[in-house]
């Protein structure tokens, strides 16, 4: 088993262990600050699991029944994971509310003190082990982990100051009224980062910058007289463009061919960061009825 594998069953058990243990004390004790830890326990090791699936499956080279690869699944997983998210923390903020309403006070205080202290003392060997894994494999899924994990490191720690902050002051609204904001917060951000997958499932345009920075590479080779149905879209690390190139009817194949491997070479450098598929069709005159170019 590979190392980057080894990391995220790791951190899927760690997650479970976790998760386990939060529940089983916000059973006893009320608090949505530990509540709701323990459902990001969930979700991390949700997110874990999913990311086990990704490198063992997305990352498939295509092949004669997925032609184009198998990238989308991880953006039909991250629309399953926004919507526990989202459901997670609406049910998260109408507990803080019933509490405030009905008045509740946290009970077993110290047991969710003990916990949270356990929680980022095992969060903090977990983070130091998946950043041992990114150093050594230098592999993204592994680096988004570990930066997972370290965000909730914070905020298991926040978490355990506001605990702190109930015991000895006896505040114990100042729990619901939290995680309430939090609540508010999380579910615009999850709303904010599923329009992204969202649209790249249905095949979203590249932005307007960069459609304007290929016809511009285009428009620069003299050679070609016009262009159209420039089409493009994009996955998840990679960007599609298909166009047609119009020619002169008189010039020479290997002289067109050599001007499309120009503008097939001269467009990656647009976004380096990504991998191109490029897709160029040669006419000797202009047969779009539809055309502008």
């Amino acid at each position: 088993m590979s190392l980057t594998k080894l990391a995220t069953i790791i951190s899927s058990l760690t997650a479970f262990l976790l998760m386990l243990l939060k529940f089983f004390v916000w059973f006893f004790s009320g608090s949505i600050a530990v509540l709701s830890s323990a459902i990001d326990s969930f979700l991390d090791m949700f997110v874990s699991v999913f990311n086990y699936f990704a490198l063992h499956n997305s990352e498939k080279d295509p092949d004669d029944r997925f032609n184009y690869g198998r990238w989308k699944v991880e953006a039909i997983a991250a629309l399953f994971e926004w919507l526990i998210i989202t459901l997670s923390w609406i049910y998260i903020f109408y507990e803080s509310v019933y509490k405030i309403i009905n008045k509740e006070a946290v009970s077993y205080l110290w047991i969710s003190i003990i916990v949270m202290i356990i929680s980022v003392i095992i969060t903090f060997m977990l983070v130091a082990f998946l950043n041992y894994v990114a150093k050594k494999t230098d592999n993204l899924v592994i680096k988004a982990d570990a930066l997972h994990y370290k965000t909730d490191l914070f905020s298991n720690s926040a978490i355990l100051i506001w605990l702190g902050v109930i015991y000895f002051t006896s505040y114990h609204y100042i729990d619901s009224i939290l995680w309430i904001v939090i609540a508010i917060y999380i579910i615009y951000s999850a709303y904010e980062l599923v329009k992204k997958w969202f649209l790249l499932l249905l095949d979203v345009a590249l932005d307007s910058e960069e459609v304007q920075k290929i016809e511009n590479i285009i428009i620069s080779q003299n050679l070609v007289t016009s262009f159209h149905e420039l089409r493009t879209r994009q996955s998840w690390n990679t960007k599609y463009v298909e166009v047609h190139l119009v020619f002169n009817p008189d010039i020479k194949l290997v002289d067109a061919h050599k001007i499309s491997d120009i503008i097939e070479n001269e467009i990656p450098k647009i976004d380096k960061k990504s991998i191109w598929s490029i897709s160029v069709h040669l006419d000797p005159y202009n047969d779009c009825v539809k055309c502008v170019n």
